[in-house]
């Protein structure tokens, strides 16, 4: 079987099932021929569920129903997500054997639009990381090349989106866990408005801040996926590029990046502009206390949720996130309840500028994939830690809640992917999704598919 379809979007293989071109089940074995090939050197599965979906395909037939968007379309997620019957880990040995007794609101809804799930994709321990690494289940590398990371915290969701062992993967956004890996790996990754996805069944990190978010080809992919699993998704207004206001934050976020994407997110400005939209400059709140505001509410609501397992299981975390365990012990209710206000204030000064423009686009991050095993990157003789990079523009619109998707626009000369983040009002995620479609289909890019030998 032509190994292209591996990497084919989700609307056209959806037509190529409806119309028999090929069944459901040979697609199963297109991706689990692919998993025995590339899964160990992708660690993008902690598990895998393969008997059921040739049992779940079989039962499908060639009879795709028109009906289901997803029908016969193959996925993975995150292992914080639960699937009945089967572990639901966290990247963890501390989970190790919490077999979850239900699906997850979203695995349910997936089902329903006709997608099988075929397994568990690798995860930073518990989302606690940008990197994506774990010392259990291994780091998963970047498709484009497999000494950088895929970054985090869904790493694996990422590798296996990359590496074609599926054809969507659903992962979590804590501060940008399923954006940074997407831009890093070529993908498309969507941020809803805070609560538009449900987070029923799916281990918490910081109740905040969390948002279930999808992994795609494309941004046509990600509004087929947004609508099997948002409970109120609608058909998007009517939208237009020539009239279209398109925010350009005047700091932070062009600030500290590396020359070749600031290029290649230039050459789209250029594009938005020559289509007719209208570019304007926009201030944006402070950034100065961002990462602290953040890390002030993460690290006390992921110790609420684990308190229950330190006494027990504690040695059984890695140091690192045992160390973000210690830091939520230090932090006052005082100090939480002002990273929260904080956290409101920003909501309400982003909601004044959306009153301004449609959307705000940024560089989705400020570097390329980092070397696996990088302590820290340097841009511009500023060295920062390497997690904090990766997320550095995505993780501000984790607390302000409002929709954010990341798309691929350049390719670096080192060979790995450029990509753009467009943001948009709250509760516009549909807007949003057609807007990225729109820039995806008339931009003069198209992303070269990793080279796998």
């Amino acid at each position: 079987m032509n190994a292209s379809l591996a990497f084919m979007p989700i609307e056209k293989l959806a037509l190529k099932l409806r119309n028999g071109d090929i069944s459901a089940s040979q697609l199963i074995e297109l991706y689990a021929d692919r998993i025995a090939g590339l899964g160990a050197d992708s660690k993008a599965f902690i598990s895998l569920d393969l008997e059921a979906a040739r049992a779940r395909a079989a039962a499908i037939g060639q009879d795709i129903d028109a009906g289901k968007p997803l029908g016969g379309i193959p996925y993975a997620c995150k292992d914080l997500i639960d699937v009945a019957g089967l572990p639901t880990t966290g990247g963890s040995r501390v989970l190790a054997d919490n077999v979850a007794q239900q699906d997850a609101d979203i695995v349910r809804r997936l089902e329903q639009a006709g997608a099988i799930f075929i397994g568990k994709n690798n995860l930073h321990e518990f989302a606690y990381g940008a990197t994506g690494e774990n010392e259990i289940h291994g780091t998963p590398p970047n498709p484009y090349d497999p000494t950088r990371l895929a970054g985090g915290s869904s790493s694996g969701s990422a590798a296996a989106l990359g590496y074609g062992l599926c054809a969507a993967a659903i992962g979590t956004d804590t501060g940008g866990s399923v954006r940074a890996p997407a831009a890093l790996c070529g993908l498309v990754g969507f941020k809803p408005t805070f609560g538009r996805i449900s987070t029923d069944g799916v281990i918490p990190y910081s109740w905040s801040l969390d948002h279930v978010g999808t992994l795609a080809r494309s941004a046509a992919d990600s509004a087929i996926l947004f609508d099997a699993l948002a409970a109120d998704c609608r058909k998007p207004e009517a939208t237009r590029l020539d009239r279209l206001t398109v925010g350009i934050p005047e700091t932070f976020f062009f600030e500290n990046c590396d020359g070749e994407i600031l290029d290649h997110v230039d050459r789209l400005m250029t594009f938005l502009r020559e289509a007719g939209a209208s570019l304007e400059p926009v201030e944006m709140p402070s950034m100065e206390f961002t990462r602290t505001v953040s890390l002030t509410v993460q690290m006390p609501e992921a110790l609420s949720y684990h308190n229950r397992y330190l006494d027990q299981r504690g040695h059984l975390y890695s140091p690192d996130f045992r160390a973000g365990l210690a830091l939520g012990q230090c932090l006052l209710a005082e100090q939480y309840i002002r990273a929260r206000r904080l956290m409101e204030s920003y909501r309400r000064q982003m909601n004044l500028i959306f009153e301004q423009v449609d959307t705000i686009l940024t560089p989705a991050t400020p570097v390329i994939a980092p070397p696996i095993g990088a302590v820290e990157v340097t841009v511009d003789g500023i060295s920062e830690p390497a997690g904090n990079a990766i997320t550095r523009y995505t993780s501000f619109f984790n607390m302000s809640g409002h929709p954010a998707i990341t798309f691929p626009c350049g390719m670096h000369s080192a060979g790995l992917p450029i990509a753009a983040q467009l943001v948009g009002r709250h509760h516009a995620d549909e807007e949003l999704i057609e807007t990225a479609r729109l820039v995806e289909t008339g931009f003069d890019f198209e992303l070269p598919l990793p080279d796998l030998g």
